[in-house]
């Protein structure tokens, strides 16, 4: 079961090391497909009008307490989970810096170009495929081993410490973010909490799927 992985699964693309600056063309070639569905799901579920995820609620909810823009708080939450990578000895690669410029981009996309469901059940269905594709972009980049994002890159810290499966570590992080931006006073809606705890499963799905397709 997907549910139970434990390890980013290798294929024969994936890169040896994530500090890697003259990877594949294939492996950044993957690299970029992943970050772009990433990206694409979190810019569906901004669409979808249901809620932010659960990092923006709590970027949210530290800005309200400390009058910084949220973009200033966003960028503050992303260095200090950075520095979280030190002791968890995770290492930044090409991937760690793609991973915001094109999420980013794709995000400004599907906000310019992507219209917003009109009734709240398609509201929601928007928001449970962009969840799925958020994950499945998540395994596809992760598996190409070129440096995670902040926020993955927390997750592999904790699992490769705890040895819980992936899917069990990344909803504790997320509800747990969100558990506390909301308490700070973020807005939490149903798409954060279908994002919450739906992401590790999610993530976990694509790392399966590319495992599969691949190695065997």
């Amino acid at each position: 079961m997907f549910l139970t992985i434990k390890k980013i699964p290798k294929t024969k693309w994936s890169s040896p090391k994530p500090l890697n600056f003259k990877p594949r063309i294939l492996t950044f070639l993957y690299l970029c497909i992943g970050l772009t569905f990433f990206g694409l799901g979190e810019g569906l579920l901004l669409v979808s009008l249901t809620g932010a995820s659960p990092w923006s609620v709590l970027a949210q909810g530290i800005s309200l307490n400390i009058d910084f823009s949220i973009g200033t708080t966003t960028l503050l939450v992303s260095i200090g989970v950075l520095i979280l990578w030190i002791p968890l000895k995770q290492k930044p690669g090409i991937g760690t810096i793609l991973n915001a410029l094109i999420i980013a981009v794709m995000i400004d996309i599907c906000i310019n170009f992507v219209p917003s469901p009109q009734n709240n059940v398609s509201q929601i269905m928007l928001a449970i495929v962009a969840v799925l594709i958020t994950g499945i972009g998540g395994g596809i980049y992760l598996i190409a081993n070129l440096g995670p994002g902040p926020r993955d890159g927390l997750m592999i810290g904790l699992q490769e410490i705890s040895k819980l499966p992936i899917a069990a570590v990344r909803a504790f992080l997320e509800i747990s973010v969100v558990t506390v931006g909301w308490y700070l006073g973020g807005t939490v809606g149903i798409g954060t909490l279908l994002f919450a705890f739906g992401i590790g499963p999610s993530v976990a799905l694509g790392l399966f799927l590319v495992d599969k397709l691949f190695n065997n």
